[in-house]
């Protein structure tokens, strides 16, 4: 059987990594030191998907996704909700009365204050979580422990001081599983799907109102818009939109229509099953 090939931005252990786990059956990983990297990967072997971090409940999106979307165009097979669970790990024979330091993502480090502020530890930022329990493994130094996952923990051989030192629970990453190839699923009317496009207006007054208009009297529920500059410019914008249904559906259709009407460009990125944790 043909393994998959996978790959993600980060070291091993990282959330993206535990996504993956819960996605494929022993899949060939592919680990990236960049967003942009993990991209390519993609766009230069149709062998290869990649899971890439989208946007979190707490912190928001994810930066640069958005500016990688357009440039590469790869098509996205599948979303997943991930959740995100902070441990605090230290070196095997380390108490956690020795640890002075901790070292994590910005955003780790800033969905877990409470503890960072009660202990009153110092920070130190790494590029993510899975690479700051590596580098803790390397090192020697037992003042200094990592926030990352249990299965970094498992990874790097470290120990687990304090499970889920996060802020607030619930807190869940949005993952898409994205490729080269056109893998759009049969319609079918029982199930739910998801259709994101990005797309750039016309310069006209009134041209977002406009174009948004065919989704109200259609009646299709957009669950996400975003803007964001083109090429670190304010003078052009793109757009970022998830809506409910499948392309094929006669409304879908009659909406993508209308906002063509008023679109300078506009590629469809995916349509894909929803998934179930829409429903909770």
């Amino acid at each position: 059987m043909k393994k998959n090939k996978v790959a993600f931005q980060g070291e091993l252990g990282a959330y993206s990594h535990i996504a993956i786990n819960e996605l494929f059956e022993n899949p060939e990983i592919k680990t990236c030191a960049t967003f942009e990297e993990t991209f390519k990967v993609a766009f230069e072997n149709e062998d290869y998907k990649i899971v890439i971090p989208l946007e979190n409940s707490l912190a928001g999106r994810v930066a640069d996704i958005h500016y990688l979307l357009p440039k590469y165009k790869l098509q996205i097979h599948a979303e997943h909700f991930q959740k995100v669970e902070h441990n605090l790990l230290a070196k095997e024979n380390t108490k956690l009365e020795d640890i002075k330091y901790v070292r994590s993502h910005s955003q780790a480090i800033g969905q877990c204050q409470k503890l960072i502020m009660e202990k009153k530890y110092k920070t130190i930022i790494s590029a993510d979580t899975a690479g700051s329990a590596k580098e803790l493994s390397d090192g020697k130094d037992n003042s200094i422990a990592a926030i990352a996952s249990k299965l970094s923990a498992k990874i790097y051989k470290l120990k687990i001081l304090k499970e889920n030192i996060e802020d607030e629970k619930g807190n869940v990453t949005r993952f898409l599983i994205m490729g080269k190839s056109v893998q759009q699923p049969e319609y079918k009317k029982e199930k739910k799907y998801i259709t994101t496009c990005i797309f750039r207006l016309k310069s006209e007054p009134a041209a977002l109102y406009k174009s948004l208009g065919g989704f109200a009297t259609n009646q299709v529920n957009m669950t996400k818009l975003e803007s964001f500059s083109v090429k670190n410019t304010f003078a052009q914008t793109n757009f970022y939109l998830d809506f409910e249904g499948h392309i094929e559906e006669k409304s879908v259709q009659n909406a993508l229509e209308e906002l063509g009407f008023h679109t300078e460009s506009l590629d469809i990125l995916g349509v894909y099953e929803a998934s179930d944790f829409r429903k909770n």
